[in-house]
């Protein structure tokens, strides 16, 4: 389990098929010294295991679904990505509780420059539209972060400079496509709506009597 907060920004020193996934190696600097073999990683928001490391490199390997579902596909070797050690118990929440499992692809439709921070505008999946509310939490390439507007299926989320230079946002463009983590307390609570309904697709109404009849 992870926090959504970035420690060190990676680069990437080799991408090589293994099958039908990818094994790649990330120079993990200063954090390479708390990964060993079998330890989880959170790169650009995916959960990965360490299978070696020699020195400040790790090698992590993606399985086809995992390509299926996120930008790793696309990764390239001397791009660089956002690296998180996992959560530990006795640590500050910092963001919000990220699991490290990717929902969806999202792909980033403009970028505004504000004063003291820039706004980026993110288009989600239609159908995981439900599990983002304003002022939620959602996790972009594994950076925790607050919905500042919906509009449609355009969610718009403010970085500040800090953020904006501690991780890959930096580099975005419009076009670039990012992983999306959805809360994973809205999920459940959808999913638990969504038996109490029938057990259909479609998401029952979410309510203050319903929740309170849940338990909330």
């Amino acid at each position: 389990m992870f926090t959504g907060i970035v420690e060190y920004i990676a680069s990437v020193q080799n991408v090589a098929k293994a099958g039908g996934g990818l094994r790649c190696t990330i120079n993990a600097g200063p954090l390479a010294r708390d990964l060993k073999v079998d330890n989880s990683v959170a790169v650009n928001g995916i959960c990965l295991t360490v299978v070696s490391r020699r020195g400040k490199n790790i090698d992590v390997v993606a399985v086809e679904e995992t390509l299926r579902k996120t930008t790793l596909q696309h990764l390239k070797r001397g791009a660089r990505v956002n690296l998180e050690l996992p959560l530990r118990f006795n640590d500050r929440l910092g963001g919000h509780l990220v699991l490290g499992h990717v929902d969806a692809v999202g792909i980033l439709t403009k970028i505004d420059q504000l004063e003291t921070s820039t706004l980026f505008s993110v288009q989600i999946p239609a159908e995981f539209l439900d599990y983002v509310i304003p002022v939620g939490s959602i996790a972009i390439d594994g950076v925790s972060l607050t919905v500042a507007q919906m509009e449609a299926d355009v969610v718009r989320v403010a970085i500040i400079p800090y953020t904006l230079e501690h991780t890959i946002f930096s580099s975005y463009q419009v076009g670039t496509k990012v992983n999306l983590e959805f809360d994973v307390i809205g999920k459940y609570v959808s999913r638990m709506m969504m038996h109490r309904s029938g057990g259909d697709d479609s998401h029952a109404e979410i309510n203050v009597e319903h929740l309170r009849e849940m338990g909330f």
